[in-house]
Formats: C-alpha cells, sequence, structure tokens
C-alpha cells in the first residue's frame, strides 16, 4: 500500500508540475493547444498564473516534506488541497458542459482522494 501511495503522490506531482505551465503561457496560446483548454479563456491572465502556482506548490507538497522527512503531514494536506483544486475544475468543466473532457478530472481526482485516505489512515507518516 505504501509502494501504490508512493506512485500516485509521484504522478500527481508530475501532473501539477506539468500544470503549472498556466504561469508562464498566455492564456490565448494555451487555448489554441484544443477544445479541452478553452476554459482557460475564461480566467484573467492573474487567475491563471494563481493556478499554476497553486499547482507547482502542490507538485512540491506531495512529496517534499515525505522525502525530506520535514512535517510528512503535509503530503495528505497538500492531497486535500488538490482534492478541492479538481473538484473546482470538475465544477468548471460541468458548467461549460465540457462533459467528454471530465474524465481526466475525474481521474486525478480519485487519485487524490486515494492519497488523502491513505496518508492521513492506514499509512500514515506518523509514527
Amino acid at each position: 500500500m505504501d509502494l501504490a501511495l508512493w506512485i500516485v503522490a509521484g504522478l500527481m506531482a508530475f501532473v501539477c508540475l506539468l500544470g503549472s505551465f498556466k504561469m508562464f503561457l498566455p492564456r490565448e496560446r494555451m487555448a489554441a493547444l484544443g477544445a479541452s483548454a478553452q476554459w482557460v479563456l475564461e480566467f484573467s491572465p492573474g487567475a491563471l498564473k494563481a493556478i499554476g502556482a497553486v499547482e507547482l506548490l502542490a507538485a512540491a507538497g506531495l512529496v517534499l516534506p515525505a522525502v525530506l522527512d520535514i512535517a510528512p503531514v503535509l503530503v495528505p494536506v497538500t492531497a486535500t488541497g488538490l482534492v478541492l483544486l479538481f473538484v473546482g475544475a470538475l465544477t468548471v468543466r460541468l458548467r461549460r458542459g465540457e462533459r467528454a473532457t471530465i474524465a481526466g478530472d475525474v481521474i486525478y481526482l480519485g487519485l487524490c482522494l486515494f492519497l488523502v485516505w491513505g496518508r492521513f489512515g492506514p499509512e500514515s507518516f506518523a509514527a
């Protein structure tokens, strides 16, 4: 179980690291990436930079506290924050009627919920 939680944490950290590109790309360029990226046009450039910064911090918060053994409780706390982020992403997709592109967000939400459950529960870092 511990190995599965580490794999999920690493995968979600990678996903968040990729998502942090929002801090650097103009939203028009992001929107040109495809139909599933049209949601960025509803947000200001500042909001997109903030979302990207949250994802960058989440990438670090999912792995570094446990690896460095400095406040490892931050791993499930970070995963809880990502649950909220993905609930927001699902809300935006549903409001926009993008049911065809919702699968990825649902999967990421499920993985984050698994991390929250596993790290606050049976595989907690607490001794």
